[in-house]
């Protein structure tokens, strides 16, 4: 049984920065990807910010509303990754979702946190 269990977010004025942050947790036997993604109301789904993790290393991609103003990053030693977001702007406003692609060793699968409310308002 593989959880995600998010924190951070909350109400913000235009400007402002927040953290997210995402601990993986149970029968981990390799992770493929961590990131987030959000979803405003009314809209898409769509990528925030993912880390892929390869034989030959990491590599980050930005959704291109995001880029320059976020930042992910990741503790492999704690299964945790970290969404650094600045000069937050109403039109982030969006719940945001952890997302892992994991292995157990029997089944590789992606999983979601129960996804955390960012709000930018003043």
């Amino acid at each position: 049984q593989v959880q995600l269990v998010e924190s951070g977010g909350g109400l913000v004025q235009p400007g402002g920065s927040l953290s997210l942050s995402c601990t993986v947790s149970g029968s981990i036997f390799r992770a493929y990807a961590m990131g987030w993604y959000r979803r405003a109301q009314g809209k898409r789904r769509e990528l925030v910010a993912l880390i892929t993790i390869g034989n030959s290393g990491t590599r980050t991609n930005y959704g291109d509303s995001v880029k320059g103003r976020f930042s992910i990053s990741r503790d492999s030693a704690k299964n945790t990754v970290h969404l650094q977001m600045n000069s937050l702007k109403p039109e982030d406003t969006a719940v945001y979702y952890c997302n892992s692609d994991i292995s157990d060793g029997y089944e590789r699968k992606d999983y979601w946190g129960q996804g955390t409310q960012v709000t930018v308002s003043s």
